[in-house]
C-alpha cells in the first residue's frame, strides 16, 4: 500500500465496504482529492464529518475510521463539480492527516474484523434478513432490489454492512457500527435497530390509518355538503327561472304588442327557459325581450291642437321666420281638422343657428307630444338607422326605435338632425335606411333588423333638418317637404338678442335687471361687429361673455351695477372681430365684389383679375383660391365671352384669384363678377364704387338667375354696399327681402352682360 491516500470528506452519510456509492463532489478539496487519485492508483479514503454544518472541515472535524474506496468513475459537470462512483474496499483508520496541494492526505492502518461463526451467527443472520424484509415491505423509501444484495451476502459481516447501507438511521449510529469490528456484536446491534424500525413503521402505519380515516370522514362530509349546496342552488335557480318566466309572460301580455311581435316574444321566451341561466345567449335573449316589452306598441299621447295657441307659442319663442311659422300653422290646422296623420314629412333647411331644432321642440309643445331628437351627423352605418342583426352580443335596435323606446310614446315629434351630414361607409348607406322610415306610404310597417317585427311609424311626426339640401340624395329629398329657413337680418338678430338672448344670459349669470344694463347702441354693435353669421349662436356666445364679464365686476365689488355703452363694450369684449364697412369698398382696376351664400348665410367676397404678359405662344389661364369645379367653369365661360367681344385677340395670361384660399368656394353665381373683374383689368378702369354683383354668365352673354338672393342682399346691406347687379330672372325673389331693408339698396336687374357692363362702367 502507498504511504498516503487522498481524503474525501462526506457529510450526513457513512460508506461501507463492498458497496458502491454515487455522490456529487462539489467542495474544492474533495474535487482535488478525486483528481489526485485519478493520477495515482484511483483509491481514496472516505471519512465522514462529525458535524455536517461545517463547510470547510479540518482534521479534527473528521472521524478517524473510514473506508478505503476505489474510484470507479468521475464525470466532470459544467459547474466544475464531479459526479463520482466509489466502491468500498475495506475499513481503515486514518493515522495522520496532512494538507497538501489543496486537499488532505492521510496514512492508513488496516482494521481486521473478528468473524462470526457457529449457530448463533447463523440465527442472527436469518433473523436480521427476515426483519429487514419486513422493514422493506413497510418502508417504501427502501428499494426492493436491496433485499437481493442482503440475501446474497457471503458472510455475517457483509450482511450487516449491506443492511446498514440501506437502513434509514442516523449517521452517527452508522459510524458506530462501522467502527464495530466484532461481526456478531454488529449483528446484535443491527437486530435491535431493525426491531426499533419495525416498531416505528407499525406506529406510523397506525397513525396514517387514523389520519386517513379522519380525512375520509371529513371528505365524505364535504362531498355531502357540496351535493346539498348544488341541489339547493338548482332548486333556487329553477324557482327563480320559473318566476322570471312568469314575469316576462305577464309583461308581454301587458305590452299589447302586434301579433307578429308577440309571437316572436313568446318564441324567444321558450328558448330562454331551455337555455343556461348564466350563458351569454341568455343575456342576448333577455335584452331582446326587454326591448320588445319597452317599445310603445300602443302607448301614445293625446293631441291637443289649438292653432291660435300654437301661433301664440311660436311667436313667443321665435322671432321672425314668418313663412316658416305660416307653413307650420297650416300643417297643424290640417291635423286639427282631420284628427289624423297628414302624411307629409317636413325638412327644415337653413344655415346653423336659425332655430330649426328648437322650432321642432315648439311644435311638440304646441301639440302636447313627446319630443325626440337624434343627431345623424357622421353616421356611416346603416345598422345605426335600422338596427343590428341579433347574431352577436351587443346588438341593439336602430336609433329610431331607440328614440321611441326612450320617450315611451309611439307618436312623438321626432327630429332627425343633420341628415345632410350622413356618410356612406363599408357597412352600408344609412341614407337608404331612412327611406322606409320617412315614406308615409311604407312606414306603417317599418322593419328594424333587431326587432324583426313590423312597427307602425305612421303616427310619428318626422322633422328632418339640414344645412344644405344638395347633400341629401334625390330619393330621400322626394319623400320630404322642404321648408327653407332664411338667414336672419341684422334687425331680426338685434330683436332676438334684446328679447330672448340677453334676458336669458343675464339670468344665467346671476344678475338682475338693475345690476346690468346694455344700451341699444352697444347691443347693435355686438350684432354688427362681434358676430357674423346667419343664425344667432355666435351672438348668444358674445352676449353670454359680456354677462360673465359684468358678473365678475359685481362679484369682485368693483361696481354695484354695470352699464354697457359702446366704449365699455370694447373694454369688456375687446376689439371687434368683424368690420364690413366702406373701407372694403375702395375701387381698384381688376377688382369686383361677388355676393355669395354658404352654410352660414350670405357674404360679399372680392374677386381679383390680373392680365399678364404672355410667357408662351399660347396664353395661360390660372384660377386660384380653392375654387370648385362649377366656379371654375363659370370663370372660363366669362373669359371666353370677353375674348369674343374684343376686336383684337387677348394675347395675355389671365390670373383670377378669390382671396381666403383656405375656404372652399363653389357655385355658378360668380360668373358675372369674374367677367366684370376681367373687363376692369383689361380696360384699367375700376368698377363703380359700392356695387356688388351676382349672376351666372353664358358664352353668349346671357345672365341667368341664381339662388340665395335674400341672403346675398342682406350681406350686401350689412357690408354697406349701395347698389347691386341682379339677374332679371330673380325679380320674383325680391319680395323675400324685409321691407325695412328694401330701401337701403339700389337694385339693377340685368338680362345680359352688355347691360351689366353699362352699369358697372357708367
Amino acid at each position: 500500500m502507498p504511504n498516503q491516500f487522498p481524503v474525501v470528506a462526506i457529510r450526513d452519510a457513512v460508506h461501507f465496504p463492498g458497496l458502491i456509492n454515487t455522490l456529487l463532489v462539489v467542495r474544492e478539496p474533495s474535487v482535488k482529492a478525486i483528481t489526485g487519485a485519478g493520477k495515482g492508483d484511483h483509491r481514496v479514503v472516505v471519512l465522514s464529518q462529525r458535524d455536517m454544518s461545517v463547510e470547510d472541515p479540518q482534521s479534527s472535524d473528521l472521524f478517524n475510521v473510514g473506508i478505503l474506496s476505489e474510484v470507479l468513475q468521475a464525470t466532470p459537470l459544467p459547474d466544475s463539480s464531479l459526479r463520482v462512483a466509489l466502491r468500498g474496499v475495506r475499513r481503515v483508520r486514518a493515522t495522520k492527516l496532512v494538507a497538501r496541494s489543496g486537499c488532505f492526505y492521510t496514512q492508513v492502518e488496516e482494521l481486521n474484523e473478528q468473524p462470526a461463526t457457529g449457530n448463533e451467527a447463523e440465527a442472527l443472520s436469518r433473523a436480521a434478513v427476515e426483519s429487514f424484509m419486513r422493514v422493506v415491505e413497510k418502508n417504501h423509501q427502501i428499494p426492493p432490489e436491496s433485499i437481493e444484495s442482503v440475501v446474497h451476502a457471503e458472510t455475517p459481516g457483509k450482511l450487516a454492512d449491506a443492511i446498514l447501507h440501506h437502513l434509514p438511521i442516523k449517521s452517527n449510529e452508522k459510524q458506530n457500527l462501522l467502527e464495530e469490528l466484532d461481526q456478531q456484536a454488529r449483528l446484535h446491534s443491527i437486530l435491535t435497530l431493525l426491531g426499533r424500525e419495525e416498531q416505528i413503521l407499525a406506529l406510523r402505519h397506525q397513525i396514517t390509518e387514523t389520519v386517513e380515516k379522519a380525512l375520509g370522514e371529513s371528505q365524505r362530509e364535504y362531498y355531502l355538503r357540496e351535493q346539498l349546496r348544488v341541489i339547493q342552488t338548482e332548486l333556487h335557480e329553477r324557482e327563480s327561472r320559473l318566476g322570471e318566466t312568469e314575469e316576462y309572460r305577464k309583461k308581454i301580455a301587458e305590452a299589447r304588442m302586434t301579433p307578429e311581435a308577440e309571437n316572436l316574444a313568446l318564441t324567444e321566451l321558450q328558448r330562454l327557459e331551455r337555455a343556461s341561466a348564466s350563458g351569454p345567449e341568455s343575456l342576448v335573449m333577455r335584452n331582446y325581450l326587454d326591448t320588445l316589452i319597452a317599445l310603445p306598441w300602443q302607448k301614445k299621447t293625446e293631441d291637443r291642437i289649438d292653432v291660435r295657441e300654437a301661433q301664440r307659442l311660436l311667436d313667443e319663442r321665435h322671432f321672425g321666420l314668418e313663412k316658416v311659422k305660416d307653413r307650420i300653422l297650416d300643417y297643424l290646422a290640417v291635423r286639427q281638422l282631420r284628427g289624423e296623420s297628414v302624411g307629409s314629412i317636413l325638412c327644415f333647411v337653413g344655415p346653423p343657428g336659425v332655430g330649426k331644432t328648437s322650432l321642432g321642440r315648439s311644435i311638440a309643445d304646441a301639440m302636447a307630444r313627446k319630443f325626440v331628437r337624434v343627431a345623424l351627423g357622421g353616421v356611416r352605418d346603416e345598422a345605426e338607422i335600422r338596427g343590428h342583426r341579433r347574431t352577436y352580443i351587443g346588438s341593439m335596435p336602430g336609433r329610431i326605435l331607440q328614440g321611441l323606446r326612450d320617450c315611451g310614446s309611439r307618436n312623438p315629434v321626432f327630429v332627425l338632425d343633420e341628415v345632410d351630414k350622413l356618410g356612406q361607409g363599408a357597412a352600408g348607406d344609412p341614407m337608404s335606411g331612412l327611406l322606409e322610415a320617412l315614406d308615409p306610404e311604407q312606414n306603417r310597417r317599418f322593419s328594424d333588423h333587431y326587432v324583426e317585427a313590423p312597427f307602425d311609424l305612421g303616427d310619428v311626426i318626422f322633422i328632418a333638418t339640414a344645412n344644405v339640401l344638395e347633400s341629401v340624395p334625390p330619393a330621400l329629398r322626394d319623400r320630404m317637404e322642404v321648408v327653407h329657413f332664411p338667414a336672419y337680418t341684422e334687425e331680426e338678430r338685434y330683436e332676438i338678442g334684446r328679447k330672448f338672448l340677453f334676458p336669458a344670459k343675464r339670468e344665467e349669470s346671476g344678475l338682475s335687471e338693475s345690476q346690468l344694463l346694455v344700451k341699444e347702441a352697444a347691443l347693435a354693435q355686438i350684432v354688427h361687429d362681434y358676430s357674423r353669421e346667419a343664425g344667432v349662436r355666435e351672438l348668444d356666445r358674445q352676449i353670454a361673455r359680456l354677462c360673465r364679464k359684468a358678473a365678475r365686476q359685481v362679484a369682485a365689488g368693483e361696481a354695484d351695477a354695470v352699464c354697457v355703452d359702446e366704449q365699455e363694450l370694447q373694454r369688456l369684449l375687446g376689439t371687434p372681430r368683424y368690420s364690413r364697412g366702406k373701407r372694403w369698398l375702395e375701387p381698384h382696376a381688376g377688382l369686383a365684389w361677388a355676393m355669395v351664400v354658404s352654410e352660414v348665410g350670405g357674404d360679399v367676397a372680392p374677386v381679383e383679375a390680373s392680365l399678364l404678359p404672355c410667357a408662351s405662344e399660347r396664353p395661360d389661364v390660372r384660377l386660384t383660391g380653392n375654387l370648385g369645379g362649377v366656379m371654375k367653369e363659370s370663370a372660363l365661360a366669362a373669359i371666353t365671352y370677353l375674348q369674343s367681344r374684343l376686336e383684337t385677340p387677348l394675347r395675355r395670361d389671365v390670373h383670377i384669384h378669390v382671396p381666403e384660399g383656405g375656404v372652399p368656394k363653389d357655385g355658378p353665381s360668380a360668373g358675372l363678377t369674374v367677367l366684370l373683374a376681367l373687363a376692369s383689368a383689361h380696360s384699367g378702369t375700376p368698377i363703380k364704387q359700392g356695387l356688388a354683383v351676382t349672376g351666372e354668365i353664358t358664352l353668349l352673354g346671357r345672365v341667368l338667375p341664381v339662388g340665395g338672393v335674400r341672403d346675398k342682399l342682406l350681406a350686401a346691406i350689412a357690408s354697406e354696399f349701395t347698389e347691386v347687379l341682379l339677374p332679371e330672372g330673380n325679380e320674383s325673389d325680391l319680395h323675400e327681402l324685409p321691407p325695412s331693408s328694401r330701401g337701403r339698396l339700389k337694385i339693377h336687374l340685368v338680362s345680359s352682360a352688355a347691360e351689366a357692363m353699362e352699369i358697372a362702367f357708367p
